[in-house]
């Protein structure tokens, strides 16, 4: 069920907002609200056990090798957390349906609200904490997708980077935590976390643990000094600015402390750096509210310091605390979604946020000014409303959870943050409403929205009254289990009342309420604070600053490395390389000392010597001639031939072959790609470059011959016994080399053919269209044209053929028991098809081929993957892992009994791969070397 509940927003409703979105405007909206209000019927059809203080788990394996499972849990915090996601968001569902203009794409804003909706519940529900960092991870990039939805606009943009890069960016580090913490704890599953609290915060790795998850959960919610983020994510629509503010993205945070509370508090580590970061966080992002002039941008900073609020409270670690930070999530969740969608509503009538433009809106839009009257004085904590109740509580906790010196400091302290409350909730109304008359918006002749678009906002206030005058019998037994899980621990007897007499949290309250007032007239007299923005108080040291420093100096090293490295040398390039490669490779076997070790070394015979010298010899012609590029082919293809002759003498028939037809192949690729070049390559290294070419050569081929000589020279324990032992009971077969191409080391060689298919298919993207022109008589005088073609060759290849094809299909046959296989056939018949080539010219070859040109061979590439694909996921069927084989001996009718491995289906599929990918290359490059269009100029001219 649990399950369910995520993955309906997550497919069904991003599917089907996305194929009506091009449809039908309105089906849109009514598929995304129908797909939320299943999934919250299905979360209320589970309330009653919750209600009853139980909890719903339901656990499915994943990836259980890592801890990574599909656990998710019902309990009354994520009940609440649940609710809030999929409750606010039919309302924003509505909301938007009336907001977004006609231009704007539905698809584009439902599509992404539904996965980010998913991600939001994927967070809440999970109870395996790699789970966990899955769904908060998909939090980041959704949100990235709905802030940058206007992506016509630059803030839009640099505010989805922004947040995007702060957010993952915490997220890594949470994963880390997250990782030593399952470490510590032997188990990745936050049920099973909880009973072993002591046990973790003993451990020395502990603190690192807890650190970095703090910092994952301060980045998301955005607490200072990470705060910047989440006011640049207003470039947003306010449908997504008041999601992500009252039930989503930002919460996510606090409800990762919450959660982490019964695992992580008690250490007093967590305690101290939580309150005293929650604590800043309330008092700074108040006081800045203050100053901003655009509606967004207060309820922006709004949003951090009550966010602050709530991470304060829990940090405090008490019961009550506990019931405090629960009950403002629900009560913040009310009245700024409500703010946010007025804040929509105006800008929308008017065209402006500003609020030094603004005024005077009551005359035209009265019932939007009383809804903003009401939810304004929910923020601001004014009797009446839901918003005094949980800062009354804010407050008593402030006062008995405190002590010492600390005891006057912090009630002072969450005081002026209540009068900064009460200063920027009044501006918001007086600023937006009252004062003075309408100035110079875009649209001067604003009215009220739709009822439509008012309809949700009017909910959300009502509920900030019903709730003020009636908690206990409406948030009251939610809040209570939702604490309770919080708490991990039965909560003290409490009362969520309007009315606990005069007392001194009351002082506070009304101390707020006056000194707010006062501020904010104060600041207002003559204009004055229009004329003042939040950076006057802090300069250029804030986050936002402090990060795009941080970006533009990161920005600034990538450049001045990318100057030192990058200057278009491929000689450069391929010398660090190779030089950096040495030094990983030597700095672990420098000071060890080693040397050759005792192992009985077998004699060299007089063959041996004598392929040895060849070798030498081949390898020295190499280096002098290497501008002389079709003879430096032709000595690689001897290198690898002298390579092939040692795996026949170390009885590897398999690997001979194999190196043999790559050698053949490669060859002719290599000749047909140099055809398009001149034949030889200039001389450009100078004498300093040479010498440090060989340098690198000597030091790496020394390099490597003297790791080979120590491995060699020393007894080491092998596997090949298990693969001795295994490849017939386990494989089917009696090859060990091919039985552990198609099955032991399956996944290895399903993406080498991959790779083989995307280099086959890159080599097309880069070359297709180009054409060669060349003159009819080279520099040494001989003739050069494509259109003739010998006819012995010609004869000869109509013979080879169809012996190669029969050939390659009995070595495809007999690959599994003895040599051979679907690599090796695939290359015998791309040698066979190469010299058909060759010998017939490219139009008439792929004629015989059946092949219009080079495109047909990307099926054949296909066909092959899939196959291949297909085969290794066909053992789910059967309840086993991707590519695992299976083996038998089937009685075929006049055949008798065969002995027949699935994995020769998968050796099918490399096979076609191999030819597909190779005829592709030489088709390529075939049509590369025909004669293009004369260029223009005058007659007789070559290029």
């Amino acid at each position: 069920m649990l399950l369910l509940i995520v993955f309906l927003p997550l497919v069904l409703g991003t599917l089907a907002t996305w194929w009506l979105g091009s449809r039908s405007r309105p089906l849109t909206a009514v598929a995304a609200a129908a797909t939320t209000a299943t999934s919250l019927g299905l979360l209320l059809s589970q309330a009653p056990l919750v209600m009853a203080g139980q909890s719903v788990l339901e656990f499915l394996p994943w990836v259980p090798q890592i801890g990574l499972n599909l656990g998710f849990r019902l309990d009354g915090l994520s009940l609440m957390f649940a609710g809030l996601i999929m409750g606010i968001g039919l309302l924003i569902i509505l909301y938007a349906s009336y907001y977004l203009s006609p231009t704007d794409s539905v698809t584009k804003f439902y599509a992404a609200m539904m996965l980010f909706m998913a991600a939001m519940l994927g967070v809440v529900l999970s109870d395996n904490l790699l789970l966990l960092v899955v769904f908060w991870e998909l939090t980041s990039v959704s949100s990235f997708l709905l802030v940058g939805y206007w992506g016509h606009r630059p803030d839009a943009r640099s505010g989805a980077r922004q947040a995007l890069a702060v957010t993952g960016g915490g997220g890594l580090a949470m994963l880390g935590g997250f990782v030593l913490l399952g470490t510590i704890a032997g188990t990745f599953e936050l049920s099973e976390m909880a009973g072993r609290a002591a046990e973790i915060q003993a451990d020395p790795m502990f603190v690192p643990a807890l650190l970095l998850i703090l910092l994952g959960a301060f980045t998301k919610s955005a607490q200072f000094p990470f705060h910047f983020w989440l006011p640049d994510a207003m470039a947003a629509p306010t449908p997504v600015s008041a999601y992500l503010h009252s039930a989503t993205m930002v919460k996510a945070g606090v409800f990762l402390l919450m959660r982490m509370t019964p695992v992580l508090a008690g250490s007093g580590w967590f305690e101290a750096i939580v309150t005293t970061v929650g604590l800043v966080t309330v008092l700074f992002a108040a006081f800045i509210a203050i100053f901003k002039h655009d509606l967004k941008g207060l309820l922006a900073y709004s949003t951090v310091s009550h966010l602050g609020l709530m991470v304060f409270l829990i940090g405090l670690g008490s019961p009550l605390a506990a019931v405090a930070a629960v009950f403002h999530v629900l009560n913040h969740a009310t009245f700024k979604a409500s703010l946010f969608m007025i804040a929509g509503i105006v800008d929308h009538e008017t065209h402006s946020r500003d609020m030094r433009q603004l005024g005077g809106l009551y005359k035209y839009m009265p019932w939007t000014a009383t809804l903003s009257m009401v939810a304004a004085a929910s923020m601001a904590g004014v009797p009446l409303t839901n918003g005094f109740l949980s800062k009354e509580m804010f407050f008593t906790e402030a006062v008995v959870g405190t002590s010492g010196v600390w005891g006057w400091v912090v009630p002072v302290a969450v005081t002026l943050a209540g009068i900064c409350s009460v200063a920027y909730s009044l501006r918001f109304v007086h600023d937006t409403y009252f004062n003075g008359p309408l100035g110079d918006v875009p649209h001067t002749h604003p009215h009220e929205p739709p009822l439509g678009m008012k309809l949700p906002a009017i909910l959300l206030v009502l509920l900030c009254l019903v709730v003020g005058l009636l908690p206990a019998l409406t948030f009251g037994p939610l809040v209570h289990v939702a604490a309770t899980a919080l708490a991990g621990q039965p909560l003290p007897d409490y009362h969520l009342a309007l009315w606990h007499g005069f007392n001194l949290p009351l002082l506070m309250s009304a101390i707020a309420l006056a000194a707010g007032v006062a501020l904010y007239f104060w600041l207002a007299r003559g204009r004055w604070l229009h004329r003042i923005s939040s950076e006057a108080w802090f300069g250029r040291v804030t986050g936002r600053q402090l990060f795009e420093a941080s970006i533009d100096g990161l920005f600034a090293m990538a450049g001045r490395v990318t100057r030192l490295f990058e200057n278009g040398s491929l000689q450069r390039y391929l010398a660090w390389m190779v030089g950096a490669a040495i030094v990983v490779g030597a700095v672990p076997l420098l000071g060890r000392n080693l040397g050759a070790g005792g192992r009985e070394l077998l004699p060299a015979t007089p063959l041996a010597v004598a392929v040895w010298l060849v070798l030498l010899a081949t390898c020295v012609a190499l280096v002098l001639t290497h501008h002389r590029r079709f003879q430096s082919v032709v000595l690689v293809g001897v290198v690898g031939l002298v390579a092939s002759l040692t795996f026949v003498s170390l009885s590897a028939p398999d690997l001979a072959l194999t190196q043999l037809s790559v050698e053949l192949v490669s060859t002719v690729l290599l000749l047909m790609g140099l055809a398009l070049l001149p034949q030889h390559s200039p001389r450009e290294s100078g004498a300093g470059r040479k010498l440090r070419d060989a340098g690198l050569a000597l030091a790496g081929g020394a390099g490597m011959a003297w790791v080979a000589w120590l491995m060699l020279t020393r007894d080491h324990s092998s596997i090949a016994w298990y693969f001795l032992e295994q490849s017939l009971p386990l494989g089917g077969g009696s090859n060990v080399v091919n039985v552990i191409l198609v099955d032991f080391r399956g996944y290895d060689t399903f993406g080498e053919i991959t790779v083989l298919g995307i280099a086959a298919i890159g080599v097309l993207a880069l070359m297709e269209g180009m054409r060669t022109r060349r003159a009819s008589v080279d520099p040494q005088g001989r003739g050069w044209t494509f259109a003739q073609h010998p006819l012995l060759l010609r004869v000869a290849a109509s013979v080879v053929l169809p012996v190669a094809l029969v050939f390659s299909l009995y070595i495809f046959m007999r690959g599994h028991n003895l040599p051979g296989g679907g690599f090796i056939a695939g290359l015998i018949t791309a040698v066979a098809l190469v010299l058909q080539f060759m010998a017939m010219g490219q139009d008439q070859a792929e004629s015989h081929l059946r092949a219009a040109g080079g495109r047909r061979f990307v099926r054949w590439i296909g066909m092959g993957l899939g196959i291949a694909g297909l085969t290794g996921a066909a053992a789910f069927l059967f309840g086993r892992p991707f590519l695992t084989s299976a083996h038998g001996h089937p009685h075929v009718p006049l055949l008798g009994e065969l002995p027949f491995a699935s994995a020769a289906l998968f050796d099918l599929g490399v096979y076609f791969t191999v030819v597909g990918g190779t005829l592709l290359t030489i088709s390529v490059l075939g049509s590369a070397s025909q004669e293009g269009p004369a260029p223009a100029g005058p007659q007789g001219s070559a290029t």
